[in-house]
């Protein structure tokens, strides 16, 4: 018989242990206990219901040597809404997310002695319950795990990936909201609109940045506020938005590519192939190994962190009198007693410093694990973590510049004794649904709620509905 690994041998630091065939179903059952390991909040249920779909994706590729049932039983937790309690921390990317996956393999899975307190926890219609009672309850049979089905279920970095597919769709949709922000900001400065010139983004040739430019080309056009000053040019942060989100842009979309990939790989070891013409048809290797998902999500956090910083710059402008072309202090009438947005922009301004921090690359962190067998690890989870998190200070930050631009809009063309046709026809009608949900500032009011309906604004897509870009 063939050595295995992992079918008739230990794990990591064990390789080279023998375990006989009979100990197979031991082993397996060893495997997803003790790796059960993970601490921290839980992942929401949209990481783990994405972690659940691409683990079945995976197996289903067929070169991992389970059985049918495996797969079909992730499936029935998929459409029953059996959604395991899944730590957040724990995992180091390599030997993929072996933790955070044994935590879900836990619920789905049994042994002889079917202990209650073994079968992990799960969230069933609003419950959080066992395991075994929430199966019970959904109506799903727990499988005993057979030779190599602990490792093909705990063995890639599927979490990893769960946790960047979201963060790149929400990434994709800050970038769009970006160039709004951009586009409205410059109204509420009377801006120049020079900057965005086709012919000034096609020789640059970065297709990030010729699509940001054309963006907010659309959004301006036909703008009677833009272009009305003797001013020759913008600061940085509103002329060379094209070049910034559209790098961003462009890690964006290098993201994609390499977070695609993933979902849609075989990344357990070892694999099986069944045209191998001799008796051992496995080949130990290391898909499991998250390094290309780590350095993705440490190019999408500093992109999407980018994004965030040149906005916080452009609401400093906006909320500052001698910088924003005669608008009121603090974006206020009757500045002093009234304080207006000058704690948005501090908030604004925290949240920036906070990406900062989260942006430290991640991958270049390994922390060799298993007494050095496993001495070089990709940090995946972490990197794919902290690159959310900037994703959602980054959502708030592009919140308080819709704020912050729409207010200054306003007061702009109240000087002016002006309406919003001097707007331009995307900005126009991307101010009236910003409107729509938040007023104008007329006195102090709590900001915060200001802040979660932009924020809706941004997550529900409203703004790039229709005819607004």
């Amino acid at each position: 018989t063939p050595t295995v690994y992992g079918i008739n041998t230990g794990f990591g630091v064990f390789a080279n242990v023998p375990i006989h065939a009979d100990q197979s179903a031991h082993l397996m059952r060893n495997l997803i206990l003790s790796h059960s390991a993970g601490v921290g909040d839980p992942f929401s249920e949209e990481i783990v219901r994405a972690t659940m779909v691409i683990r079945a994706n995976t197996l289903a590729k067929g070169f991992s040597g389970v059985r049918a049932v495996v797969i079909e039983t992730l499936i029935e937790m998929l459409n029953r809404g059996v959604h395991p309690i899944i730590p957040s921390k724990g995992s180091v990317g390599a030997s993929g997310d072996l933790a955070p996956l044994s935590h879900l393999v836990l619920v789905m899975s049994r042994d002889a002695a079917d202990r209650d307190e073994e079968s992990g926890e799960a969230i069933f219609r609003g419950q959080r319950l066992s395991g075994k009672h929430a199966m019970e309850l959904a109506g799903i049979p727990r499988i005993e795990l057979q030779a190599k089905e602990g490792l093909a279920l705990n063995n890639g970095a599927t979490v990893s990936a769960a946790i960047a597919s979201l963060a790149i769709a929400d990434a994709e949709n800050l970038a769009r909201h970006a160039d709004i922000a951009v586009a409205l900001s410059l109204e509420a400065v009377v801006g120049r609109s020079s900057p965005f010139d086709e012919r000034i983004h096609r020789a640059a040739g970065h297709a990030g940045q010729i699509e940001t430019a054309q963006d907010i080309r659309a959004l301006i056009e036909g703008s009677q506020l833009l272009d009305s000053t003797r001013k020759v040019q913008d600061a940085y942060s509103f002329r060379c938005a094209p070049q910034v989100i559209g790098a961003a842009r462009d890690a964006i979309t290098y993201a994609r590519k390499i977070v695609s990939e993933e979902i849609n790989a075989a990344t357990d070891n070892p694999l099986i192939f069944l045209d191998i013409p001799d008796e051992n048809k496995s080949r130990s290797g290391g898909n499991f190994h998250g390094e290309g998902i780590a350095i993705a999500m440490n190019l999408l956090a500093l992109a999407v962190a980018e994004i965030g910083n040149i906005s916080e710059r452009r609401v400093f402008r906006l909320t500052s009198a001698h910088l924003s072309d005669g608008l009121p202090m603090m974006l206020v009438e009757g500045g002093g007693a009234n304080s207006g947005l000058m704690m948005a922009q501090v908030t604004a301004a925290s949240l920036v410093s906070d990406n900062k921090t989260l942006a430290h690359p991640d991958s270049v962190d390994s922390i060799p694990t298993s007494a050095d067998q496993e001495d070089h690890v990709s940090m995946s989870t972490n990197a794919a973590r902290h690159a959310r998190e900037i994703v959602w200070n980054t959502t708030r930050i592009l919140a308080i510049e819709l704020i912050a631009a729409a207010q200054g809009i306003d007061l702009r063309l109240k000087n002016l004794g002006r309406g919003v046709e001097m707007l331009g026809g995307g900005t126009r009608i991307a101010h009236a649904k910003i409107r729509a949900a938040i007023p104008f500032l007329e006195r102090d009011r709590v900001l915060a709620h200001d802040i979660e309906r932009a924020v809706e604004l941004i997550e529900s897509k409203k703004l790039v509905d229709g005819e607004s870009c």
